[in-house]
């Protein structure tokens, strides 16, 4: 299993299982069966509505000696209404209460933008809080102090950009240490890599197959269909495997994690094999072609008349 170092050594398993759209009553099974079938990377967000379910499973693999905790990496995310320094323990706290953990291996930021503390999700202009007024910074020094406390043992964000993250590198007592965000041969992100590698930044890909069952509302008309590539699959059936699998394998290649999401007991034990498919270098050339810098998750869902953001803002 490839592993991410951190710098004081700790590491991170680079595939792991996903959460995100991960219904009521299927999360709970697949992360029992995931960490049965050899995963040790679940990643979780609050947002994700799921973490009770996450929780007891982990609970009970744990006390069936499955698993001890301390081989387990957990990651979850700070939602936006509660960017407040302040906020920042209490929403862990309730993290970590649902998933029945003491500490997270790793905590995020889960977007650069901030709502009123109110508001669970936004639905007007009004319902957010403009970086002006809470800026990602003072949000940081709440995750430094998650950190101090021992409640989280690593803190990075997702979803940021390059300008954004130079700026908390900028202020920062502990450096980002991650950067989640959309990655997949459609949307190589390169620029975003290579700004990561520079400042010592490690990057986990979501949506690493295309993201398909995501909600209608992030979807658009007649957007490319990754997994039916005409090169994943040329490139899958030379190895005899699936395009999902060849899409995971390209991703650590390329030294990110990846944490693809599946509620479907074979479909887990097939992503884990994925870690044995060996890529070529003129099988990574051929998915070098396939870039067309095509965000699946646009953050259209974030622009509200009235509000401050914009594509721009919180790409940045």
């Amino acid at each position: 299993m490839r592993r991410l170092k951190f710098s004081n050594n700790d590491e991170m398993p680079a595939f792991g299982l996903g959460t995100w759209k991960s219904a009521e009553g299927d999360v709970y099974n697949a992360v029992k069966t995931a960490i049965k079938n050899g995963y040790r990377h679940i990643d979780c967000a609050a947002a994700y509505g799921n973490e009770n379910e996450v929780g007891k499973a982990l609970k009970e693999v744990i006390e069936e000696g499955v698993v001890k905790r301390e081989d387990l990496w957990v990651t979850s995310k700070l939602w936006c209404n509660m960017h407040a320094k302040e906020d920042v323990i209490i929403a862990l706290n309730k993290t970590l209460s649902d998933l029945q953990l003491e500490y997270l291996d790793l905590y995020l930021i889960h977007w650069p933008v901030a709502q009123k503390k109110e508001i669970p999700f936004v639905s007007k202009g009004e319902d957010f809080i403009s970086l002006e007024e809470l800026p990602n910074e003072l949000t940081w020094q709440g995750m430094e102090k998650a950190v101090e406390l021992g409640l989280t043992k690593h803190i990075g964000v997702s979803n940021f950009g390059p300008k954004a993250l130079q700026d908390l590198i900028a202020s920062a007592k502990i450096k980002p240490e991650m950067n989640q965000v959309e990655s997949h041969p459609y949307f190589q992100q390169e620029d975003m890599l290579s700004f990561c590698k520079e400042h010592g930044i490690h990057v986990t890909a979501y949506s690493p197959l295309g993201s398909s069952d995501r909600p209608d509302k992030f979807k658009t008309e007649n957007e490319p269909r990754l997994l039916q590539d005409p090169v994943i699959f040329e490139i899958a059936a030379s190895k005899n495997v699936t395009p999902g699998q060849v899409l995971i394998s390209w991703a650590l290649h390329r030294g990110t994690a990846v944490i693809p999401k599946s509620v479907n007991p074979g479909r887990i034990a097939q992503n884990f094999e994925a870690q044995t498919v060996e890529l070529s270098e003129s099988d990574m050339n051929n998915i070098a072609s396939l870039n067309k810098n095509h965000r699946y998750l646009s953050g259209e869902h974030w622009l509200y008349e009235g509000s401050s953001y914009t594509l721009e803002s919180i790409w940045r």
